[in-house]
């Protein structure tokens, strides 16, 4: 009996024969190339639709961010202008999220309830928004309202930034989300995630009888650069200043060459004994120093914030810079950033912002950067306020609770500055700072306040 061996050995012999087995070959190369192009395209379509996804997810969480902080300036403000303002921002960013919701492949209770919410919010807030459009005052029951959905906002954010840890750590895919749904979802967010959409729901049906966006650090930008002062300097020149920037000596200096950007600057590279790495950008004009930032690891937190602020303030302070007031601050990884604002007469001058960046293992300065700084300063005219203190308190929300008041510069969209009284303090548990223009009594602008274990953050 022919064995299988000789079979197959036959069989390709006769395929030599005709001169098939080539074409055999090449046919299976083909399907083989063929099955590996489609195996690539659906993994690349499939990592599309995962990016796009968590693109839209992320803009949700941004939105819903904004909705919170809108809602919040609604409930603070006393002024007409400022809450139609606010009233207007919360329905559009409302509106901004659901269409990215939507976007999104699961249909759960727990985003059936966040689409819910968007949509009261903006329906809610619309209606609001005409009602001042007409003059109409809002209600307690309307400013009762607003309170609950702002109270519902935190706890929405608080409860996506867990989902978006879920999503970061990996548990959650939007591929398997859109193939299996619901029971997907149950199946891959944490513990925390399904508790907290729990606590979520029930106190969405609390509220479900309703009817129905540093501070100033955006404006630091203008044409003519009024702090930018003296001659024009060389590179030589600017490489000593830049190397003077520092408490302890480069080993090396390298040239990056000169760049003509918002302000023209020489930049430069510095290495230091521990390998460690500093840029540093020097204005032509002047010899300022504009940016510079060391990269070196911090390893332990050994003085505290008060200690840290001392030393950028004497660090200022040796580099020409006085009079500066600390106003926010941000701990990162053993560093803290903190924002210093220029004085002038007992009066805060927003515009002229400088940043700098302090190790909190020895005090070392690892950072400053001056742009706002050097856009604004110049010594102001300051007129008397035409609206007392008193009076500007007298414009307020009556349910707030002030607990600091002084004079303030700050810019404004238009790139022009305003002469405001700035009110600090506390409402339903949210921090807040109000300001009330000088001359003319209007509500200018409110931030709130963000107070965390890392910093104080403005929104």
């Amino acid at each position: 009996m022919v064995s299988l061996k000789e079979k197959l050995i036959d069989w390709k012999n006769r395929l030599k024969d005709r001169h098939m087995f080539s074409i055999i070959i090449v046919l299976f190369s083909i399907i083989v190339i063929l099955g590996l192009i489609i195996y690539k395209k659906q993994r690349e379509y499939r990592q599309a639709s995962e990016n796009s996804y968590n693109l839209a997810f992320y803009e949700v969480v941004d939105y819903i961010q904004n909705v919170e902080v809108y809602l919040a300036k609604s409930l603070i403000t006393n002024s007409p202008e400022s809450s139609t303002e606010s009233l207007a921002n919360v329905w559009r960013e409302s509106n901004l999220a659901m269409s990215y919701l939507a976007q999104l492949p699961i249909n759960s209770n727990e985003l059936e309830n966040t689409s819910k919410f968007l949509n009261q919010v903006s329906e809610y807030s619309y209606s609001l928004y005409r009602k001042n459009l007409k003059e109409e005052e809002l209600t307690k029951d309307d400013m009762n309202n607003l309170k609950n959905l702002h109270e519902y906002s935190v706890e929405l954010e608080n409860v996506l930034n867990q989902l978006s840890a879920d999503i970061n750590n990996g548990r959650i895919s939007w591929g398997e989300l859109e193939k299996k749904g619901t029971v997907a979802f149950a199946k891959q967010v944490s513990n925390i995630s399904q508790d907290s959409f729990s606590n979520m729901e029930q106190t969405f049906h609390e509220y479900s009888g309703l009817i129905y966006d540093g501070a100033f650090s955006e404006h630091i930008t203008r044409v003519e650069k009024v702090g930018l002062t003296g001659e024009n300097i060389d590179e030589e020149t600017a490489k000593n200043i830049a190397l003077k920037l520092f408490e302890t000596n480069a080993k090396e200096i390298a040239s990056l060459g000169k760049s003509e950007g918002d302000i023209t600057s020489y930049n430069f590279n510095l290495t230091f004994e521990d390998d460690s790495i500093a840029t540093v950008s020097i204005s032509e004009k002047g010899g300022h120093v504009i940016y510079m930032e060391r990269n070196r690891d911090v390893s332990a937190e050994v003085i505290s914030q008060e200690e840290a602020d001392k030393k950028a303030k004497e660090y200022l302070k040796a580099k020409g810079f006085d009079n500066m007031k600390e106003t926010y601050y941000l701990k990162q990884s053993g560093i803290v950033t903190i924002n210093y604002a220029y004085v002038q007469d007992d009066v805060i001058m927003y515009p002229d912002l400088i940043k700098v960046k302090v190790a909190l293992d020895n005090g070392e300065i690892l950072g400053i950067e001056t742009t706002g700084y050097l856009n604004s300063h110049t010594k102001r005219n300051i007129e008397e306020p035409k609206v007392t203190k008193e009076e500007a308190k007298q414009s307020l929300n009556k349910d707030l609770n002030i607990e600091s008041e002084e004079l303030a510069i700050i810019p404004t969209e238009w790139r022009t500055e305003v002469l405001c009284w700035e009110f600090e303090g506390n409402i339903e548990g949210l921090d807040f700072i109000v300001y009330v223009n000088a001359e003319t009594g209007k509500e200018e602008d409110i931030l709130i306040i963000t107070n965390t274990p890392n910093g104080t953050l403005t929104h």
